[in-house]
């Protein structure tokens, strides 16, 4: 056994579990580090509170003068609370967050220092930046970006540091960030829904798109991690065969949480509270040491937010449990990877949710509007919701049968399917008082009485409705939920301006009431969208044959996927509603398919050196005590030595085969690199790691494999899959 494995082993196994006491009551604590209405009540004028909570709900713009009022109290809050620096705090496009801390320090004239922090500089900051991606936005002479105070989001309390939410943006005003587009699209089916919600409730004057995320997640001993070059550099494993026990016996999955997993959830629970993030539920996933979490639903932009910054928590949290978090769709093979599902809703400020069925037919017929615009909008975009999914990593899961395919489908359940299938036959034009009442109470009526057994859930669709929200399951783990949230967000807007205009021209031009009206646009809608609903098994190769028939496409692999990206339709969606430009459309396509090379190539390289420093001396290193072994038989049997040293001779030479293939591997993977790093098109580039090099690195993984069986597991020196996954 390698030094390195023998000790991060022993180091495990030395661990005690750090026991963390769990406050009384979670309530307590629940947003003591957030800088929220009930801090700013305490630490703002009047005029400054007010001014917030308007641009909060309003969109109001916050005058210069209030900002420093504001930016005072939150110092004071700050301070109060141990804070000694503050820092933008934004989302630029490498998915992580960013920050740059600047102390509330100051020096003055006569020696003496202030805390000071100003009105301008919590509304607004130049960070440079220069070396985030920005896909050709700016030129490295021109690397000036900015950062703007997000005023709907709050202020928290990191550590010491006061974090202000914020956009970032370029010089010339494009978008560099994930939040940006995302507070557009927000605003854009807001200001949608508002108009077609107004339909059934005057009252209504904004609706909030909301969101609740599932976080999927592996927790493996850092010790263990450290002695993995492939998990420290890349967060999967590269290499590695299965364990004889996985996840066959289903004994992982809700099971009881392992103390020292609990003891780390615990104490991440409490890091939640204090920052607002309302965390609810824990357990155990269906992999060996992959465990979830989730939050209660929040309005979108604040839960993106929070899933971020719950992900730089959970690895810091992590430091002090010698655990280390494995955010990778697919970090073990063999196991299930992890996701992020994306349960979404619309909501209005009357306290009512568009996609939950109401108490009468008239709010059901609410319902079936946003319901059935919802499943038309995903039947017109499709592929660009593929393409939000898209990346490196999340590739390994879809598909794999355990994971939504890569075939975008809405699955609604018998009963709803029945429910539209009634609504199909609605005949064209304006409805008898007789149907009218027949429609609404024998079908719109009973919605409700459907809904209570329609509860089960098809876990092979990638967006399927689940009672009064769509949960979107094919988001990966590592993702930032902006990317999906403001492609479903605009989609929906989009569609359901397009509703409205349908139905008022049905009023005005052929004198419609607005219930007939309503209707037969829907029924339209119904048949329209019919292909995108699918209610089977997604995982089988007969869907795959039917979505092709129906037109749906297949895109499984990431450069292929983000062509819709930058397609004339998603142009014209995203600029029509003002969510973004050509320019940022474009240079977000540039920056995904840049990154997708990246990692495959810095994957190949992990690869390339693991195989060839540790696999292949490990295995020569044991081939030459086999050959010692064999010569030693020769010496005292002689003629007769092979009679005695048949499965010795077949080891040296299996070994040998396996060596040779290895080493021919990373050759031709080296050479298919070499070649694809002269193409300078991005779009080529991404397609030829994709198509010649990518391949290499499952027939490398096979020999490698192989050998972990063959050689002495004292001399293997990469940690194994069942100390990875089993050592608690």
């Amino acid at each position: 056994m390698s030094t390195l494995r023998f000790y991060a082993i022993q180091e495990t196994l030395n661990r005690k579990t750090v026991h963390v006491e769990e406050p009384e009551r979670r309530s307590t604590i629940f947003g003591q580090n957030v800088f929220n209405e009930g801090s700013m009540r305490q630490y703002l004028t009047k005029d400054s509170y007010q001014s917030v909570m308007s641009a909060v709900e309003k969109g109001t713009k916050i005058e210069r003068h209030i900002a420093d009022h504001i930016s005072t109290g939150m110092k004071e809050w700050a301070i109060s609370k141990g804070a000694t620096h503050y820092t933008h705090w934004f989302q630029p496009l490498t998915g992580a967050t960013a920050e740059k801390h600047d102390a509330f320090f100051e020096t003055m004239s006569d020696g003496h220092a202030i805390e000071k922090f100003g009105g301008g500089q919590l509304v607004q900051q130049e960070p440079d930046a220069s070396s985030f991606p920005n896909g050709g936005i700016r030129n490295t002479f021109e690397a000036r970006g900015y950062t703007a105070w997000d005023p709907t989001s709050p202020a928290f309390i990191y550590g010491t540091t006061l974090c202000i939410p914020t956009v970032f943006v370029s010089y010339t005003g494009e978008a560099l960030d994930y939040k940006t587009p995302l507070l557009r699209a927000l605003q854009s089916v807001d200001s949608a829904a508002t108009d077609v919600a107004k339909y059934f409730d005057k009252n209504v004057t904004k609706v909030v798109a909301t969101l609740g995320w599932e976080q999927e997640y592996f927790l493996i001993d850092s010790a263990l991690a450290a002695s993995r070059p492939d998990i420290s550099l890349a967060g999967r494993t590269l290499l590695g065969h299965s364990s004889a026990k996985g996840q066959q016996l289903d004994d992982h999955y809700f099971g009881s949480i392992p103390a020292r997993a609990l003891n780390y959830m615990r104490d991440l629970e409490t890091e939640c509270m204090l920052l607002g993030i309302p965390v609810k539920t824990r357990h155990n996933e269906v992999a060996p040491n992959q465990f979830e979490l989730a939050p209660i639903f929040e309005e979108t932009n604040l839960a993106v937010d929070h899933n971020s910054l719950l992900m730089d928590v959970m690895h810091k949290v992590a430091e002090r449990h010698s655990f280390k978090v494995l955010f990778h769709e697919k970090p073990f093979a063999g196991v299930n990877g992890s996701g992020k599902h994306n349960n979404w809703s619309l909501a209005t400020n009357t306290g009512v949710n568009l996609l939950g069925p109401g108490s009468t037919p008239m709010k059901n017929l609410q319902f079936l509007t946003f319901f059935i615009n919802t499943i038309k909008a995903v039947n017109e975009h499709e592929e660009l919701l593929r393409a939000t999914i898209a990346s490196a990593s999340n590739d390994h899961r879809l598909g794999a049968n355990e994971a939504p395919p890569a075939i975008i489908s809405a699955f609604i359940g018998s009963q709803l399917t029945a429910v539209l299938d009634e609504l199909e036959k609605v005949t064209n034009g304006k409805l008898s008082p007789q149907e009218k009442t027949d429609l609404k109470l024998n079908v719109v009526g009973k919605i409700p009485e459907i809904l209570l057994d329609n509860t089960d859930r098809n876990r092979t669709s990638p967006f399927a409705f689940t009672g009064n929200k769509f949960e979107f399951r094919a988001v990966g783990s590592t993702a930032n939920c902006a990317n999906p949230m403001t492609v479903l967000n605009a989609i929906v807007a989009k569609q359901l301006i397009d509703f409205k205009a349908k139905v008022d021209a049905l009023i005005k031009d052929k004198k419609m009431k607005k219930d007939d009206a309503i209707f037969n646009v829907l029924r339209e809608y119904i048949k329209d969208s019919k292909r995108i609903r699918f209610e089977g098994d997604g995982y089988g190769e007969a869907w795959e044959k039917e979505a092709k028939k129906r037109g749906l496409s297949n895109n499984k692999t990431t450069p292929i996927a983000l062509k819709a990206k930058v397609s004339k339709k998603t142009v014209e969606l995203f600029e029509g509603l003002g969510i973004m430009s050509k320019i940022e459309i474009e240079a977000r396509y540039e920056i995904e398919l840049e990154e997708y090379a990246k990692r495959i190539q810095i994957e190949g390289r992990i690869l390339g050196d693991i195989a060839r420093n540790h696999v292949i001396p490990t295995a020569i290193k044991y081939q030459n005590i086999l050959i010692k072994n064999v010569k030693g038989l020769k010496e005292i049997y002689g003629k007769d030595f092979k009679n005695f040293s048949g499965e010795q001779l077949r080891l040296i030479e299996d070994i040998s085969g396996h060596i040779s293939k290895i080493n021919s591997g990373i050759t031709d993977m080296i050479e298919a690199r070499k070649k694809a790093n002269k193409i300078e098109d991005t779009e080529k580039l991404a397609i030829a790691y994709c198509d010649d090099v990518k391949p290499f690195f499952e027939e490398i993984r096979y020999h490698c494999d192989k050998l972990e069986l063959l050689v002495d597991d004292e001399l293997w020196p990469l940690t194994k899959y069942r100390e990875l996954l089993f050592t608690k």
